[in-house]
């Protein structure tokens, strides 16, 4: 067996599998504190012996913090503190219990960067206090307290002002600890000069024009003596605040249309909890139109659009220089709109090749107005590239109008012109006409010639009543023979009959007196009563073929 083989076969797959196996098991050991079980996304710490001293944190790097999304701590009576650094790297951590430990005290900032926590549970430790402060940029959907020696104080009262305003499902029996060390409940607690602050804003009118100036200013009061911020979120404009005790104000500078729409809060937060004032800012500015593409075609061609302005501006549409109006053929649509942003489209239904060409958007408002142009190609002229001449309609229709427009009739007329592409009503209703009597005249024709063809079946050889048309009665002129090329001179049976022996005809010899002539030759004929299915009583006495006896 060569060493390739004995050191990569399956055997030894599986034995280096195992090994590998064994390395991970030992990597995750290292990389989980003593006393507790790791796993990708949890820390499980609840065996009591011999117990941690210090919040867990991972002490290797081959195991990934920010994956942590559970910590759960039990009967760890010698953890007594959390600092601001031990949670930091678990910024994916949503669930942390605590509970039956000796936990004292939570540093200010101990969650300021666990943004998803949801759930805290700090049953039965040693808190004696705990500030709204650690969870105040928290949005908990759940935090329990229950079973901790809190001491009857100020700052505990927003823990009573949360259970009043955000009720959990299931009600939590706090108390907590007066000078006589008595338990009361949180309930009842009521401590003096201990309440919610509030705040007031006064703004003047705050719809102001693109570029211009404001200024703000906020009250605020509450005892505890409550502290005064202001809450701008993500405005775009400049703006600077100043501030002093229970006075606020905040001046915004070269305003921005982007910030229309966008609320500013005053916001006034003491022990207690916190009160804020809040406005919206609404700017007015002239439209841009930000977007304007070529047709795209889905159910309907579409020509899209984005429009900002504020007020709503109002939209008009060109087609090749002159006003579009709209129909329900052709219209705008607006599919979304963003408080001061508007997108849609100019919709047109089955539009054709005289649809082709230049349409403009116009948006105006009281503060300005701005408008952009694209050209739109719909197909080619019928039995022409897309690639041909696009002068070529032009040439086409310079003498007679143009063709008719297969969306409708859109465009203004009320300067006496019609744009390019729009159809001449008048010239349409000739054609029209025209077309009518042509069809009129052929379909008289068509029944004159069904009623000679219903005549002419009645006649012997389908020719009787063609006598109409010249094939009359002709004369011998010498009395010889019969005077017709083709007779219909009584009611004979024989279909054909005798053929003229004039100078211009060939010689009664040829062919015998019973031949009919084809051009300039003389043919025998050899007539057969049965052959129409006429009886012998039917034929007239000059009509017997040869040599039958003829009656009186």
């Amino acid at each position: 067996m060569s060493s390739w083989t004995r050191w990569h076969g399956p055997a030894m797959a599986r034995l280096w599998g195992f090994c590998w196996l064994i390395v991970g098991f030992w990597r995750a050991a290292l990389a989980c504190p003593t006393s507790c079980k790791c796993s990708a996304s949890r820390i499980w710490c609840g065996d009591p012996s011999p117990g941690i001293v210090a919040f867990p944190r991972l002490e290797s790097t081959s195991a990934d913090p920010e994956n942590i999304t559970e910590i759960y701590i039990a009967n760890q009576k010698r953890l007594e503190i959390i600092n601001e650094d031990d949670l930091e790297a678990y910024v994916g951590l949503k669930n942390l219990t605590i509970v039956d430990s000796g936990l004292k005290s939570v540093a200010h900032k101990a969650f300021l960067k666990n943004s998803n926590l949801q759930h805290i549970n700090f049953t039965r430790n040693k808190l004696t206090i705990l500030s709204r402060k650690h969870f105040r940029h928290l949005d908990l959907s759940e935090l329990i307290l229950v079973g901790n020696p809190f001491m009857c104080s100020c700052d505990i009262m927003w823990i009573k002002t949360l259970q009043e305003t955000k009720p959990s499902p299931e009600t939590q029996d706090l108390y907590c600890l007066d000078e006589n060390s008595k338990n009361i409940s949180l309930a009842n607690l009521q401590i003096p000069h201990c309440g919610l602050p509030s705040a007031n804003l006064a703004a003047p009118n705050l719809t102001v024009e693109e570029g211009k100036s404001i200024t703000l200013s906020c009250t605020v009061a509450g005892d505890p003596v409550p502290n005064l911020y202001w809450d701008v979120g993500n405005l775009v404009s400049k703006h600077m605040n100043e501030t002093s005790h229970t006075q606020g104000s905040l001046r915004i500078t070269n305003i921005s249309s982007d910030d229309s729409g966008k609320q500013i809060s005053c916001v006034a937060e003491n022990l207690v909890g916190e009160d804020q004032d809040s406005v919206n800012l609404t700017v007015h500015f002239a439209p841009t139109i930000t977007f304007l593409e070529s047709p795209t075609s889905d159910h309907h061609w579409c020509i899209p659009f984005t429009v900002k302005g504020n007020p709503k501006p109002a939209l008009q549409w060109f087609y090749n220089g002159a006003i579009l109006n709209e129909s329900k053929y052709i219209c705008t649509k607006i599919h979304v709109t963003n408080h001061t942003e508007y997108h849609g489209c100019l919709q047109l239904d089955n539009p054709t090749h005289m649809n082709n060409g230049d349409y403009k958007l116009v948006a105006k408002n009281e503060y300005g107005k701005d408008e952009k142009q694209i050209s739109a190609h719909f197909m080619g002229w019928p039995g022409i590239d897309d690639g041909a001449n696009p002068n070529y309609p032009d040439v086409i229709y310079e003498d007679y109008g143009t063709a008719a427009n297969d969306i409708g009739d859109t465009t203004n007329k009320s300067n006496g012109t019609l744009p390019t592409g729009v159809v001449d009503t008048g010239r349409e209703h000739l054609s029209v006409y025209a077309v009518v009597v042509i069809a009129s005249v052929v379909g008289f024709c068509l029944l004159v010639m069904l009623f000679l063809l219903k005549l002419a079946r009645h006649s012997k050889f389908g020719m009787k009543d063609f006598s109409w048309f010249g094939f009359g009665k002709v004369k011998s002129r010498q009395g010889v023979g019969p005077a017709s090329v083709i007779s219909n001179d009584d009611d004979s049976a024989s279909p054909l009959h005798h053929i003229s022996n004039g100078s211009n005809t060939p010689s009664s010899s040829e062919g015998g007196p019973d031949a009919v002539i084809i051009g300039m030759t003389k043919i025998p004929v050899i007539e057969n009563p049965q052959y129409f299915g006429i009886t012998n009583s039917q034929l007239k006495p000059d009509t017997w073929p040869r040599g039958s006896p003829k009656t009186a």
